[in-house]
């Protein structure tokens, strides 16, 4: 499959089952350069699925992914990552012993040039630290810069991990239900993390928080069952009756 050049990510006829169960189901999607496209469903629809397909975490039985415009299909997650796709998982994953600055440091070397080599001192690496400072002001963390990555705040720890997601570069960004846990304060205030930390990128997230999919996303595919059953901007997303009988309007209620 050759993407359009406007696509960022491009999915075409996803197929993935576990044994002889199916899970994706025939997903087909093109996500733009600098949209940020939420993707909703009820728990089970297959939406961290379709994650890990993308960023190569679990081989496709089926289909074709593109990264803009080169084909990606069966690369291994690293490979990806150095094509410019970074994401974010469900749970926090961050080296909690390591300070937060460390942390951030170790997300930008190899992009950065620094590959696998024994002989330099990364004290030196000035591109690297610097690049590193960078992203933590940008994360509002640098008052925690020394601070063990283990010690910080959950909402801390949260928005450490977007810096990790966004360090290396990556023109596409992905969240895997980045406010899960959080307190609306807390939402509100990673709502705006986001906001500014992904502007000029493309971002794809999955989000339970309907409140955050509609204040954040361009554009919303709703995931039932392993298939799309609709992909348009938030206000049509929202008086769509397919989706409100599917998914949307308990989503809604369960908010209230």
């Amino acid at each position: 499959m050759t993407a359009p050049l406007s696509s960022a990510l491009g999915l075409q006829d996803l197929h993935k089952s576990f044994g002889a169960t199916p899970i994706i189901r025939g997903v087909s999607l093109d996500v733009g350069k600098g949209e940020r496209h939420a993707i909703i469903g009820p728990n089970g629809a297959g939406k961290s699925t379709l994650f890990h397909l993308i960023s190569g975490r679990f081989p496709l039985s089926s289909g074709r992914i593109s990264l803009n415009g080169e084909d990606i299909t069966g690369l291994k997650p690293y490979q990806i990552n150095r094509r410019g796709l970074s994401r974010s998982f469900q749970v926090t994953n961050i080296f909690p012993r390591l300070t937060v600055f460390e942390n951030l440091r170790c997300a930008v070397l190899w992009q950065m040039g620094y590959r696998y080599s024994f002989w330099h001192n990364i004290r030196k690496a000035r591109d690297a630290n610097a690049r590193a400072d960078a992203v933590l002001q940008q994360i509002g963390l640098a008052e925690r810069a020394m601070m063990p990555a283990g010690l910080l705040t959950y909402a801390e720890q949260r928005a450490l991990e977007i810096g990790i997601t966004i360090a290396g570069g990556a023109e596409v960004v992905m969240l895997d239900e980045p406010t899960a846990g959080m307190s609306r304060s807390e939402t509100a205030h990673f709502v705006a993390l986001i906001r500014k930390v992904t502007e000029g990128k493309t971002l794809i997230m999955v989000e339970h928080d309907m409140g955050v999919v509609f204040d954040l996303a361009d554009r919303i595919s709703v995931l039932v069952y392993g298939q799309i059953i609709a992909s348009d901007a938030p206000v049509k997303i929202r008086s769509n009756k397919a989706v409100q009988e599917a998914y949307l309007g308990q989503a809604l209620e369960a908010e209230h």
